[in-house]
């Protein structure tokens, strides 16, 4: 059955993240993908420019509007560029407690660009505590919000347990950038779960915001966590071996070559 997902995240005019990168990745799984812009970013595929933010009260306007259209059946939030938008997605993801919602933390692009106002570091578990089912940091962002090391599996545990601590939010830590093999940490209050996975050999603009728009679709199926986090993965690998060179090494998602079935597994 068709899901209405909501996408609360930046606008990246090359679409190769952002509101319309996750918007093509719902509409790819089998949903209907709805977008409340934060921010419009100067930027290519290959680096961000500037960050021009959206007011506070226009992203509770654009997300109310939706509400009043269409019923939501999951949240992603992604790049919110200041203190006030994080403000006001965290009011709004905390009046659905019973929908799936994936917090993707973007702190700072790949090319250095801050992408949440630094002041808002300190306060963003606290903001959300307890308002999503996952949140999805990198191991630079996940260094950030947990202070502590996060350049090994054990010190991604050790980063997930604090993040945890922090929100009592599951968190999954993507370890595509360690040295040696690629893996991905999650920890749900519980247990850990490694995501082994072969490394990549190219640089794809926006896998983040690809990983969490995929499990927000799997969770709105009614997907386990661990289950969703999986497919999300398995998703992503795919969709990277079938991007497209965009120029300066940066490589794009080109989701009408990414075919073929997915194995998903018996539900729980």
């Amino acid at each position: 059955m068709t899901k209405s997902l909501i996408s609360i995240a930046g606008w990246d005019p090359s679409a190769g993240a952002g509101v319309l990168l996750d918007i093509r990745v719902f509409e790819r799984l089998g949903h209907a993908g709805l977008g409340v812009l934060t921010a419009v970013t100067a930027q290519n595929p290959e680096r961000v420019d500037r960050v021009f933010p959206v007011p506070a009260r226009a992203l509770t306007s654009q997300f109310e509007r939706l509400a009043d259209a269409f019923d939501i059946a999951g949240i992603k939030v992604g790049m919110l560029a200041t203190s006030g938008n994080l403000s006001a997605a965290a009011r709004l993801l905390k009046k659905y407690p019973r929908r799936p919602r994936v917090l993707d933390p973007i702190l700072r692009s790949s090319s250095g660009t801050v992408l949440l106002e630094k002041k808002a570091w300190p306060r963003f578990l606290e903001a959300v505590a307890g308002n999503a089912e996952l949140i999805t940091p990198n191991l630079e962002e996940a260094e950030a919000l947990a202070g502590c090391p996060a350049r090994s599996v054990a010190e991604m545990k050790l980063a997930s347990e604090r993040i945890y601590a922090g929100s009592g939010i599951p968190c999954l830590i993507k370890g595509g950038h360690l040295e040696g093999q690629a893996v991905d940490i999650l920890y749900d209050g519980r247990e850990f779960t490694a995501f082994a996975h072969h490394k990549q050999p190219r640089s794809v603009h926006g896998t983040g915001c690809f990983l969490s728009s995929a499990i927000l679709c799997y969770l709105a199926e009614g997907r386990p966590l661990k289950e969703a986090c999986g497919l999300g993965i398995f998703r992503v690998g795919r969709a990277i071996r079938a991007a497209v060179p965009a120029g300066q090494g940066i490589w794009v998602f080109d989701l009408s070559r990414e075919r073929g079935r997915v194995p998903i597994p018996p539900r729980a």
